[in-house]
């Protein structure tokens, strides 16, 4: 039999979390958005802790193309303790049973970031979500929010805190999704109050990890793609912005934490406080690859502009849960490159 080649992580994941999964023991999770980045390490956690525990829990996933996922990742697909339904987030048809958790973490990346089709599904798909929690009666729900409810980050602000208000111009088209995301959040609050339910909200920031999308608008996903394909390693900016990157097996630690400990009504920050210039990060993908592999940078620094930043103030789940970045950015390109050479086989120049 095959080792799974995150072992190590998923192992992590589970000592770390130990104390939290006896609610889960017998019950039904219900998940949107379990087939992406953030689902498929959902499901390799939820496997991993279910078997190891004996918790004899299940989950159904809710995903637009069964057919597809089976065939991507039939690992994931053929196991009995997960059921697959396939269906929009904004109309799918309630499945039967009773769930006592439910997972909110659909977010449609086929659209333009732009359209009127994703504002429509986190909207619609958020308040679907909610309502079939309150149908089947959910003890605990968790909506998988995002940092861009902030806006763009004030230049005097060096990380942003949840209690940070945001700043977004209803009439900049280009806001569709930040809108959605803070739209979703409203919903999940009046939902919250109107119907007493447990709700939590994790408001994520940048992540890296196996599984991370390669060909989408995560930066540092395409320059391992660049360094798997030889180099050279591209920035499309100025590489002065700035960013922070949490290993995906402890954004699991922190959402699974959320989820059963998480306070009632709260909004949390998922991210990493260690800060990188985006021209920091393609350097050290490139030297995971080739100690001479090129990195271009495509545009001219402005100095008259301030530092465009995306970064989180991650006080308070560092004092509520004791929870830390432990795995050092490094480590994390490394288990990511390492994740796709074993995963397609990929060979690039050494």
């Amino acid at each position: 039999m095959q080792t799974n080649p995150l072992k190590h992580d998923l192992d992590t994941i589970l000592f770390q979390t130990l104390s939290l999964w006896g609610e889960l023991k017998g019950k039904k999770l219900f998940i949107t958005g379990g087939t992406g980045f953030f689902g498929c390490w959902l499901l390799e956690s939820f496997l991993w802790v279910n078997q190891h525990l004996h918790l004899n829990a299940t989950a159904v996933i809710l995903t637009r193309n069964k057919l597809a996922f089976s065939k991507q990742y039939p690992h994931l697909y053929q196991q009995s303790s997960l059921d697959y339904i396939e269906g929009d987030v904004r109309d799918f048809v309630f499945p039967p049973g009773n769930f006592s958790h439910v997972i909110h973490a659909a977010t449609d990346t086929h659209h333009s970031i732009h359209s009127l089709a994703l504002l429509d599904t986190l909207i619609q798909g958020t308040q679907h979500t909610l309502e079939f929690a309150r149908h089947c009666q959910a003890e605990k729900f968790l909506l998988i929010s995002s940092g861009a409810v902030y806006g763009k980050q004030p230049a005097h602000i060096a990380k942003l805190s949840e209690t940070d208000l945001c700043e977004i111009n209803p009439l900049d088209p280009s806001a569709g999704y930040a809108i959605g995301k803070l739209t979703s959040e409203q919903l999940a609050s009046q939902y919250g109050k109107q119907y007493n339910m447990d709700i939590k909200m994790a408001r994520c920031f940048a992540f890296v990890g196996p599984y991370l999308p390669l060909d989408k608008h995560f930066a540092i996903g395409n320059f391992i793609r660049d360094g798997l394909n030889g180099g050279p390693i591209c920035v499309k900016s100025d590489g002065t912005n700035e960013r922070s990157y949490l290993y995906a097996s402890e954004l699991m630690i922190w959402l699974w934490t959320i989820l059963f400990s998480g306070k009632k009504m709260q909004v949390y920050n998922v991210g990493s406080d260690q800060v990188y210039s985006i021209a920091e990060v393609a350097d050290k993908v490139a030297e995971h690859f080739h100690s001479n592999m090129e990195v271009i940078i495509q545009m001219s620094p402005s100095y008259a502009k301030p530092v465009e930043r995306y970064l989180p103030d991650i006080r308070r789940i560092k004092e509520e849960f004791g929870l830390t970045p432990k795995v050092d950015l490094d480590t994390a390109i490394e288990l990511t490159k390492s994740w796709y050479l074993h995963r397609i086989g990929y060979h690039y120049a050494n």
